[in-house]
């Protein structure tokens, strides 16, 4: 069955007629996890409407480490560099978490985002959205101990997702961190110990929300806001076309 395309909070935002006409243009996909969407310095030939997954960017050095920019999720849209002029990226782009998403061609995109209009005021907000979630990424990398950065991850994942269990290993964790794998079994035994999250090989459920937001510092609460912000306004105009 294909899936209602509203489920993702860009498209829910379109008024009915940009909505009409990007919709034929829409492919649905299934991304499972670790899926690679777009690869350095290679050609970017699609965007990406997230619907239930999660996609990331992760930038690789070459000492062979590896760190998280930017979640993704059904509030946004992945590729954007694309519409600000650059055919390319710099990062890897991978699926955090499996599901599925709409792609499109990414000249059609563009031409859509050049013609103004409420697809570029909300693509436009999203970026900014995005641009506040990285600079928090970079001040808890430098400010931020690991504990804090595991529940800013965790709680920014649950942001996106419809249930409470995550299927992470602590070395995929430690990668999209940019951490030591025994970093992050420290922090999460910690977080057990506290009951707010329960571990068992390759799943992870958070039992206590609170636990971590009481845990992760400023910078969750600055990002939250920041996408508060976007999802109010795509729900405006969600609101003007019914």
């Amino acid at each position: 069955m294909i899936k209602d395309l509203k489920q993702n909070q860009i498209l829910a935002g379109l008024p009915p007629a940009d909505y009409a006409r990007l919709r034929s243009d829409l492919e649905l996909v299934t991304l499972p996890v670790g899926e690679g969407i777009y690869e350095p310095d290679t050609y970017i030939t699609h965007l990406y409407f997230p619907v239930d997954c999660i996609i990331a960017r992760l930038y690789e050095l070459e000492n062979g480490t590896s760190a998280k920019t930017s979640l993704t999720g059904n509030e946004g849209i992945v590729g954007v560099s694309y519409l600000l002029g650059s055919e390319s990226t710099s990062a890897r782009t991978v699926a955090l978490s499996g599901g599925t998403a709409f792609r499109i061609k990414a000249s059609l995109l563009k031409k859509e985002f050049e013609f103004g209009g409420h697809l570029q005021r909300l693509l436009l907000r999203f970026i900014q959205s995005l641009l506040v979630q990285t600079e928090q990424i970079a001040v808890g990398a430098l400010h931020h101990t690991i504990e804090q950065q595991l529940c800013f991850f965790l709680l920014m994942t649950l942001d996106r997702l419809s249930e409470n269990e995550l299927l992470f290993t602590h070395e995929q964790v430690s990668i999209f961190l940019g951490v030591r794998r025994e970093s992050i079994t420290v922090a999460a035994q910690k977080l057990e110990l506290i009951g707010a999250i329960r571990y068992r090989r390759g799943h992870l459920t958070v039992t206590n929300r609170q636990e971590l937001e009481n845990r992760v510092g400023e910078s969750y609460t600055v990002v939250s806001r920041e996408y508060a912000r976007l999802l109010e306004f795509t729900g405006f105009q969600a609101a003007e076309q019914s």
